[in-house]
């Protein structure tokens, strides 16, 4: 049985349970780290598949997160307290690592999203510790409705480099990933560049040609955002930049499986065709983790969520107004919805998205990464993911108290 040893200050210092790969581990923790990992001498420590019960994860990690529970990083106005807010919101979805998301806007905007991370960052362990840089979506995107989803036509432009320079000097150099669009003038150039200086790049939000994606591959791009979204309604049968993409072997492929962005056939196959090389986002937007009802947004107008966790346009229901579910729902619909067994779906929201921005210290359990775990009570027959507790660091920073309650052990 599962067991989770926790001092008095919350700091866990020592968990025996098993892993997402069924075997049973003694896992310790040192100073933030993880000091050792050993097997259990156990009758049932060679099970290779998950059973009813509680499992001990690497921490989740997420690659968009644009807000949650009420923190729009997107607001004309960001503070550094919003940033660690956000981060310590993440927490009860399983999230211990994440990149803040800021999307196209004007450079002023975009520039006091960048300098209130930046300054959360340096001022709070919570976010220093959460942050893993920014992803920059935008705004050198299509302009072409579809492609272009929820950013503003009047702010998307073309790449510029001494804009880039400049925002990345208000981030404190924490931009780490930015979706650009391939078919913009100048984009193969500026993608490389982005690349030399070490920053990784997604294609997204585009309408590029095979040719384009191909140069963009060339150039250094790793990565499609949120592939299946942000596109055109209809397209050609075969020649579109969703095959295209699809197609490229040097690309990763970033997902929305909250269950309203790609319908689940559509997200078995995309699974399938990148044999693995898929990392889960949740795109989440602020009303992420609120009550369902009719808000009023800065981007997108009137909306609407419903309590399917669907987020639409008020005035016209079929248009999706962003995500608005935690990664730990796009865990669960990856078991029930594809090849993948629980095993599977863990791995791409930790160890994948860890490789896809070169997070070397997240994504495993071993010796020497960071004492990030996310408890997972997982039942093999209704398929359901549960997030008991999340570690951060060492500590135990949520806790779904029914869930992990009777696996706690005081030191």
């Amino acid at each position: 049985m599962t067991q989770v040893c926790v001092d008095a200050a919350n700091f866990i210092h020592h968990c025996t349970g098993r892993l997402p790969n069924g075997l049973l581990a003694d896992i310790h923790l040192q100073n933030g780290a993880i000091a050792s990992v050993g097997p259990v001498a156990s009758s049932d420590a060679s099970l290779s598949g998950p059973s009813d019960e509680l499992f001990i994860c690497p921490g989740f990690l997420d690659l968009q997160v644009n807000g949650f529970a009420g923190v729009d990083l997107n607001a004309d106005e960001v503070s550094p307290s919003d940033v660690v807010r956000l981060t310590k919101a993440m927490w009860a979805t399983g999230v211990t690592s994440f990149l803040p998301t800021i999307i196209t806007g004007s450079f002023e905007r975009l520039g006091r999203a960048m300098t209130a991370v930046r300054q959360a960052i340096a001022d709070s362990s919570v976010a220093r510790r959460g942050v893993l840089g920014i992803h920059l979506e935008g705004p050198y995107l299509s302009s072409e409705d579809g492609p272009r989803g929820a950013h503003e036509l009047r702010y998307i432009r073309d790449p510029d480099w001494g804009e880039f320079e400049a925002l990345q000097r208000l981030s404190g150099n924490n931009i780490k990933m930015v979706t650009v669009a391939p078919e913009r003038p100048r984009a193969a150039a500026f993608i490389r560049r982005l690349v030399d200086s070490g920053v990784v790049v997604a294609i997204g939000h585009t309408a590029a040609t095979e040719e384009q994606i191909e140069e963009a591959v060339r150039a250094g791009a790793r990565v499609s955002t949120h592939l299946g979204n942000g596109s055109h309604p209809l397209l050609p049968r075969h020649d579109n930049y969703i095959w295209a993409q699809l197609a490229q072997d040097r690309l990763w492929a970033s997902l929305i499986a909250d269950g309203q962005h790609l319908p689940p056939s559509v997200l078995k196959s995309f699974v399938r065709a990148k044999q693995g090389e898929v990392a889960l986002v949740s795109d989440a937007v602020h009303l992420a983790g609120l009550a369902p009802g009719v808000y009023e947004t800065n981007i997108g107008g009137k909306v609407e969520l419903l309590e399917n966790g669907r987020l639409q346009v008020y005035s016209d229901p079929r248009i999706l107004a962003g995500a608005a579910a935690g990664i730990d729902r796009g865990v669960q619909n990856i078991v029930r919805h594809t090849d993948l067994a629980f095993e599977g779906a863990i791995r791409l929201v930790t160890e994948n998205p860890a490789a896809v921005i070169g997070a070397e210290d997240r994504g495993r359990i071993a010796p020497g990464q960071s004492a990030d775990l996310t408890m997972v009570l997982f039942s093999e027959k209704t398929q359901s993911v549960r997030i008991a507790g999340t570690v951060v660091h060492g500590e135990l920073v949520y806790a779904d108290h029914a869930a992990l309650e009777p696996f706690l052990k005081p030191v």
